[in-house]
């Protein structure tokens, strides 16, 4: 080449690397030269390249206008072939980015033919294709899209370009992510990283596209994360341009986290950037993000309505369409707190309108306008329609998710939709309404049966690579820091994984009737908690009467629980001086009392000793609730929802197979409790010692009659799908066990704390006794607090001997919990023993 082909070659790479160091003056500067050089040296493909570079960066910059007019006179130029083709497609970069999509895509097709014309280049057609993909997924022509990734993907490995097939993964996964099949979106994600490393390239804006499809999933706490990493990054190298993009996407998970005052700050920082860069649409978003931010910290002035018309107005001219309407919902609720009723009704009436098709999100959206727009016209019936419809449609959305995870976070979209039904019903009085609109937000993921995770030589080799690592960092052999790196890398890639597992498109089981309900009870009592606001409702379901109460506040109920759970704890270890044991023991009586003063007397009043089915809310899943007064001669069953519990009862799937006994290591009291176990279950599968591995444990679980699992357990609040039990090979866990075809019928956990879940919005639940009751056992005794191995052990030898008489789970367990405390009054254990195991299910 030429020196001046150099120079401009040179100058046009300088321009694209203060770009990205977020310096586009100087960026538009030397473009600028780049293009002069090429003109005056007679090079017009150089100028046209460089032209093409600077039209892109003017848009990001300064505007459509100024990068359409460059394109413009790179055009004049009359460039021909390959260099006529590259502006073709850089037209279509810009007037995608400007969402001129059916303009966009005559660019890209134009440049198509114009390069087949010129005889043909491979890479170039697949980074046509690779472009005009995205332009197809705007139009929701999904199979084009696909297509030409498909078509592009094979250009790039014909010609050994694999780092370009980074990219086409990378807009496979915003293809999946708008269609709204997540788990898709991730899996093209993840293997447009690992193509990325392999060719060692950056990756771009892919984990910031990541980050949006894991807030599309709920899982906000994970997508801030990973939005700050990008962030950070992006900050170090000056990249200003993909910076807005990660902080917009930062903004929105810290808003949806709770922290107002750093979701705003994150939005001004970003809306400031984009302004200065002539980026209207993001600003668009930034400016909505705040917003957003107002009304959640209880804005309601003229002030906050003019500033969130104004941002649904910017959102819709920018293509922004979710986020524009929940702008004009915004808007249209501040103004019915002030009064301003035909205003909102302007408001609403457009929103509505999309509640036909679109994304899960915004048809769920609109059907809320329309809820609120039928309570405003005083149709309250026909509002609490509007909400069911609305809710039906995040119900399909969970149904499509594979991942337990995916599935108990997504119902963050719920949220204000289930609130309203609430309220509604409450506002109602009817005790049936409020029962129905309880059911219909609560672990509706857990009423779908768990799509079973990819069963692939890799997931089950990973499952075991973290057996082994955590058997090597818990003998104390290994140096810890390298392992703790390791074990999160294994957690991380069986996460990633199992998220790649596509759910169904069945809707979940629809709740029981009251008259279902009721001829299922035959006679017990079932109380459903719920919290509005901060305030502790229950709905009572018995015989022929349902009743709702107003119980008090949530948070000095909660206060109570902890003052219990903590009692509890205590004793279970066993220290302590006669008086102050006999101090704790007075504490835990108090908390018991006040709790059942508030939770139980006043729904139970005429009930005498009628078996118990309790729906808990919040806290109350973690409640030793045979630690209650009112408990402590009655069967009792916990449940998430009242619809899990109505099929658990009725459901006649899962027939009576063998038991299975097993027990991990490191409990002094487990093998004699298993060999006791043994001369009651005489046909029981018995696995001890060295042979009770995982795999073993596992083959034996499926389809068993009842299972008998004596194991340390370990309950992970940072991530519940690795809470584990131990056993000889190293942890179970829940991703272990939702590999099972068919559940155990009855399984019994006796271990600390494996009883316990993480409780998400919705109160959708995740742990181990949690995926059980998902995948469908009839009911588990496990507990919620740390208990004695002596004593677990003699009243889980009792428990089974009633059960194989004849009792149900929850009688058992309450004949068993009676007789202990019969025999060792006096014992601080059996205490904690008898009020820390629970049955959950149908008992």
């Amino acid at each position: 080449p030429s020196d001046a082909e150099v120079a401009s070659a040179g100058h046009r790479a300088l321009g694209i690397v203060s770009a990205a160091r977020g310096d586009p003056e100087t960026a538009v500067k030397l473009l600028r030269k780049a293009a002069k050089i090429a003109d005056a040296a007679g090079l017009p493909p150089r100028a046209c390249e460089a032209r093409g570079t600077l039209a892109y960066l003017l848009l990001l910059t300064r505007g459509a206008r100024p990068a359409l007019l460059e394109l413009d006179r790179a055009e004049a130029t009359q460039p021909a072939g390959v260099s006529a083709a590259r502006l073709q497609m850089q037209r279509g970069l810009i007037l995608d980015e400007l969402r001129r999509d059916d303009e966009a895509q005559a660019s890209f097709d134009s440049a198509l033919a114009t390069v087949r014309n010129a005889g043909g280049d491979d890479v170039l057609e697949g980074d046509i294709r690779t472009n005009r993909s995205i332009a197809r997924t705007n139009m929701r022509d999904w199979d084009g899209a696909v297509d030409d990734l498909r078509l592009a993907e094979a250009l790039y490995t014909r010609h050994g370009h694999h780092g370009r097939t980074a990219m086409v993964y990378g807009n496979r996964g915003l293809t999946e992510a708008l269609k709204g099949d997540l788990p898709a979106a991730l899996a093209a994600f993840d293997e447009a990283a690992r193509r990325y490393e392999a060719a060692g390239m950056h990756s771009g804006l892919l984990s910031v596209d990541r980050a949006e499809v894991l807030l599309s999933g709920g899982l906000v706490v994970e997508a801030r994360q990973v939005a700050l990493a990008a962030t950070t990054e992006f900050e170090g190298q000056r990249n200003a341009v993909d910076l807005v993009q990660a902080r917009l996407v930062l903004a929105e998970a810290t808003l949806l986290a709770g922290d107002l005052v750093s979701a705003r700050l994150e939005a001004q920082r970003a809306r400031r950037a984009a302004r200065q860069q002539g980026r209207p649409r993001w600003a668009a978003l930034a400016g909505y993000l705040q917003v957003r931010a107002r009304w959640l910290d209880g804005d309601r002035t003229r002030a906050s309505l003019n500033a969130a018309k104004r941002a649904a107005i910017e959102l819709s001219e920018a293509g922004w369409v979710v986020q524009s309407l929940d702008a004009r919902l915004v808007v249209a609720r501040t103004a019915l707190s002030l009064g301003l009723g035909d205003y909102a009704r302007q408001e609403l009436m457009a929103a509505r309108s999309a509640r036909r098709s679109g994304p899960a999100e915004l048809r769920a959206r609109a059907w809320y306008a329309e809820a609120l727009l039928r309570r405003s016209d005083g149709d309250r019936s026909g509002a609490a329609k509007a909400v069911r419809a609305g809710l039906a449609i995040l119900d399909q959305f969970q149904a499509s998710l594979g991942a337990t995870d995916m599935r108990a976070h997504a119902s963050a979209h719920a949220e204000e939709l289930a609130r309203f039904g609430l309220e509604l019903a409450l506002e109602s009085g009817r005790a049936e309404s409020i029962f129905a609109a309880a059911e219909q937000g609560r672990a509706g993921a857990l009423r779908f049966r768990p799509a079973r995770p990819p069963d692939d030589e890799d997931l089950i080799a990973k499952l075991a690579e973290l057996r082994e690592v955590v058997t090597e960092l818990r003998s104390g052999d290994g140096t810890p820091g390298p392992l703790l790196v390791r074990q999160a890398a294994i957690e991380n890639a069986i996460r990633d994984r199992a998220r790649h597992a596509a759910g169904s498109n069945d809707t979940a089981q629809r709740p029981p009737t009251m008259t279902q309900l009721r001829a299922a009870l035959d006679g017990a009592t079932l109380v459903e908690y719920l919290d509005l606001g901060g305030e502790l409702h229950a709905v009572a379901v018995r015989a022929g009467r349902c009743t709702s109460h107003r119980l008090g506040s949530v948070a000095a109920i909660e206060g109570s629980i902890d003052s219990l759970r903590t009692g509890l704890r205590f004793l279970a270890h066993g220290a302590g001086s006669a008086r102050s044991l006999a101090a704790v023991t007075e504490v835990i009586d108090h908390a018991a009392r006040e709790l059942d003063a508030v939770l139980l007397v006043p729904v139970l009043t005429g009930a005498d000793g009628a078996p118990l089915v309790v729906i808990p809310t919040g806290a109350l899943h973690a409640m030793p609730w045979s630690a209650l007064p009112s408990c402590a001669t009655r069967a009792v069953s916990v449940a998430p929802s009242a619809a899990l519990w109505h099929r658990a009862a009725t459901d006649s799937r899962l027939s009576d197979g063998p038991a299975v006994l097993a027990h991990g290591p490191g409990l002094s009291h487990a093998s004699a409790e298993v060999r006791a176990l043994a001369r009651v279950y005489r046909d029981a599968t018995c696995l001890t010692g060295r042979n009770a591995r995982v795999a073993a444990l596992l083959s034996a679980l499926d389809g068993a009659g009842v299972a008998h699992l004596a194991a340390h357990g370990h309950f992970r609040s940072d991530n519940p799908m690795f809470s584990e039990l131990q056993f000889a090979d190293g942890p179970l866990t829940v991703y272990d066990l939702e590999r099972l075809a068919v559940p155990p019928r009855h399984v019994v956990l006796a271990s600390c704390d494996s009883g316990l879940a993480g409780v998400r919005t919705g109160d959708e639940l995740i742990g181990l006794a949690a995926a059980l009751l998902a995948m469908g056992s009839v009911n588990l005794v496990a507990a919620v607090v740390p208990v004695p191995d002596e004593a677990s052990r003699a009243l889980m030898l009792r428990f089974h001997r009633h059960l194989t008489a004849g009792r149900t789970a929850a009688e058992a367990l309450g004949d068993a919990r009676r007789e202990i405390a019969a025999a060792s009054s006096a014992s601080p254990a059996a205490a904690v023993a008898a009020a820390g195991f629970v049955c959950f299910g149908a008992g």
